[in-house]
């Protein structure tokens, strides 16, 4: 398999290249699909043998006997993260957005502030919401292209309503990989207001040469307070199969998260949890270094091409897929900027301001597509926005 195959979703049910015209406008014969965060590559051969394994068995009855599930979670989170985890800290739930509605449901009220660092992933805002607990938006600043942390700011913004604070690590839009000194930060902070800190780990294996990834458990004195979540579903591209983890090494925490896991009657698929264990192996993980090789030249592809076009820079990503793209120097309104991605360029890109306070100018872009399509993207930007040269 190479990363340069260009594969036809169209006509598969596939969120990202079927419902961009109706969402975006996007024609779907013409169009190019950069929104949704899901890769337009297989994924790696193991997985897939895993899925024609059950097919060649022909019976999709209960799964039973998660021992080597496990075992391939605590393989992965030690040797490719330096990470110990104990397979009794381990929930499985339907997704990571489903795991953070879960933490909602088994650790705040309704009408309890939720803390977001923003812009970031725009469910959080869309479970919390549903969830009839309140947005606290902490708008993270923007430094020469780098987003950064300031609590300060912050500390006086909390009226000691908050409960919670749902950490993205990486960053997702931004791209940011959190230092160990901002992690520390980010723990002392959620001490400052007694927040229960919930990090959303689920892009950790997707970090670009030069820069490492820290789980917020290596950071001392607050695992009485912290819910880790990662998954197999990003960095696999296995979004359908639905699993996500969610660990907790606190006794007290695990007890509640696993009292409303039981009352809800949630229990994961086979499908998830056969691809899940055959991801987690020394296959898998040589996928993911030559996916890594890839994305970024696709990285310094679209980013040289989207900063040669006047009044367009991206932010620099230091992980994710997810390029951050901010159109403020057009001197444009949204609306036209907008307009001329998606009618222009005939590109479908998530709108900024679903990101929540601070999107405002920006729209961001899947790069994890074959680099033929990363070069489409941007002749078809630099054409879109010619009149600015």
């Amino acid at each position: 398999m190479s990363f340069d195959d260009i594969i036809d979703r169209r006509g598969t049910h596939c969120m990202k290249w079927d419902m961009m015209e109706p969402l975006y406008g996007v024609p779907r014969d013409e169009g190019l699909s950069m929104w949704v965060a899901d890769m337009d590559f297989r994924p790696p051969a193991c997985v897939q043998n895993a899925v024609q394994n059950m097919v060649d068995h022909g019976i999709y009855g209960y799964f039973g006997d998660d021992t080597d599930y496990l075992a391939a979670i605590q393989w992965w989170m030690q040797t490719r993260h330096g990470w110990t985890v104990d397979p009794d800290w381990v929930f499985t739930t339907h997704g990571l957005v489903n795991g953070t509605a879960m933490c909602l449901d088994a650790f705040t009220a309704p009408g309890d502030g939720i803390v977001l660092f923003t812009p970031v992933y725009h469910a959080f805002a869309k479970v919390i919401k549903a969830a009839g607990r309140r947005v606290v938006e902490c708008e993270m600043a923007l430094d020469q292209g780098r987003y950064t942390l300031d609590f300060d700011r912050w500390d006086a913004q909390l009226d000691g309503s908050e409960t919670m604070l749902i950490l993205c690590s990486p960053h997702n839009p931004g791209g940011r990989v959190w230092t160990r000194e901002e992690l520390t930060q980010v723990a002392e902070f959620a001490k400052r207001h007694d927040l229960i800190l919930v990090s959303d780990e689920i892009h950790h294996d997707l970090v670009f040469p030069g820069h490492s990834h820290i789980p917020m458990a290596h950071i001392d004195g607050i695992e009485d307070r912290l819910v880790m979540m990662t998954a197999t579903t990003k960095t696999f591209n296995i979004a359908g199969s639905h699993v996500g983890n969610v660990i907790i090494a606190d006794p007290e925490l695990r007890a509640r998260f696993g009292a409303r896991m039981a009352a809800l009657g949630l229990s994961p698929n086979s499908f998830g949890l056969f691809m899940a264990t055959a991801a987690y192996s020394p296959d898998g993980a040589a996928w993911v270094d030559d996916l890594m090789t890839y994305l970024d030249g696709n990285r310094k592809v679209f980013d040289e091409g989207v900063n040669a076009i006047p009044g367009l820079s991206s932010v620099s990503l230091e992980a994710t897929y997810l390029s951050w793209v901010n159109f403020e120097g057009t001197g444009m309104k949204r609306e036209e900027f907008s307009r001329r991605v998606s009618q222009d360029a005939k590109i479908a890109a998530n709108a900024g301001p679903t990101f929540g306070t601070g999107g405002e100018h920006f729209l961001r872009f899947n790069i994890a597509t074959p680099r033929a399509r990363i070069k489409e993207a941007v002749a078809r930007l630099t054409d879109a926005f010619g009149d600015l040269q």
